[in-house]
């Protein structure tokens, strides 16, 4: 998977559109993103990271691009091996956080508190879509730091954002003061998703939007556990109760195993369980990612 770097073109086309969070490089063994002023290699063997580093440099220099900071992170095989990135070039003593902008809507990156800096690259399409189809009331699972929320918000919506980690919705809440958009329509829970979707169906609560993109596997602090793999199905089902008429609903993994087509498969099966139908599409391919990389994503249209 050699996409190499991108081309000046591809660059004007992001600085046009007001987005500095993008890929800059793809390899088999690792791959290099923008976070606005700040850099992210990401590598499976040193040998890709130093390659990288080298490639980065030159090619800084040959399309006239203003390097900042350069932090590089290791990729394990396990996700419970990850560990934050570390700053390989600029100065230690200054704080890890900086922000990127995507299509004028800020967002919060801080290369310190976790193996994800804070905003999901790969997602940039499916960000651009919640704020074509302009939600009125936007279901946000797994919400992370809320950047589907802030980008419903900009146009309109109210959203609920539900996500196991305080920390990571207390950045949530940071990302909407960012960019000016007040939180008293917007809600945030910290609990578990499945926990979560039975008690607003039993409130009669319905959105219009509904976003599922839940980590390959997590362990709530009950330690019940998560795998994609195995309960996706269930969360589909629930979510689809709360679905109104001509919703659209996202579904989207990293887990290797359930590509679009394995995702297609289960949404029919979960549509019939639910006496529900749909359409489905795919999101438009990223210009800055190889075809195969990155989230594997589906939209379901209610009908």
């Amino acid at each position: 998977m050699n996409f190499g770097w991108i081309d000046p073109g591809l660059l004007r086309d992001f600085q046009a559109e007001a987005t500095d969070a993008y890929r800059l490089c793809t390899i088999d063994e690792g791959w290099v993103e923008r976070f606005g002023r700040d850099i992210l290699i990401s590598f499976k063997r040193v040998l890709a990271r130093e390659r990288l580093l080298a490639e980065l440099q030159s090619w800084t220099s040959s399309v006239g691009f203003d390097l900042g900071r350069i932090f590089a992170r290791f990729v394990p095989r396990k996700g419970e091996e990850r560990a934050p990135p570390r700053l390989i070039v600029g100065d230690p003593g200054e704080n890890l956080q900086t922000i990127a902008t995507e299509r004028h809507l800020k967002f919060g990156i801080d290369f310190g508190t976790g193996y994800s800096p804070g905003l999901f690259l790969d997602q940039r399409e499916n960000r651009r879509y919640v704020r074509h189809i302009t939600p009125k009331r936007l279901l946000n699972c797994f919400a992370y730091t809320c950047s589907f929320s802030v980008s419903a918000a900009y146009v309109g919506a109210a959203t609920l954002n539900i996500d196991l980690s305080k920390k990571s919705l207390a950045r949530g809440r940071e990302n909407f003061a960012l960019n000016c958009l007040p939180t008293i329509e917007h809600r945030f829970i910290a609990d578990d998703v499945r926990a979560v979707l039975p008690r607003l169906l039993r409130k009669g609560e319905k959105f219009d939007v509904i976003i599922l993109d839940p980590p390959t596997f997590s362990r709530s602090p009950g330690g019940k556990r998560f795998q994609v793999e195995h309960d996706f199905e269930n969360l589909l089902i629930d979510a689809l109760e709360l679905a109104e008429r001509g919703s659209h609903v996202l579904l989207s993994t990293n887990c290797s195993t359930l590509r679009e087509h394995a995702l297609e498969v289960m949404a029919r099966y979960c549509l019939k369980v639910a006496r529900r139908a749909a359409t489905s599409h795919r999101p438009a391919q990223l210009p800055d990612f190889p075809p195969g990389a990155g989230a594997s994503s589906i939209w379901l249209t209610l009908r």
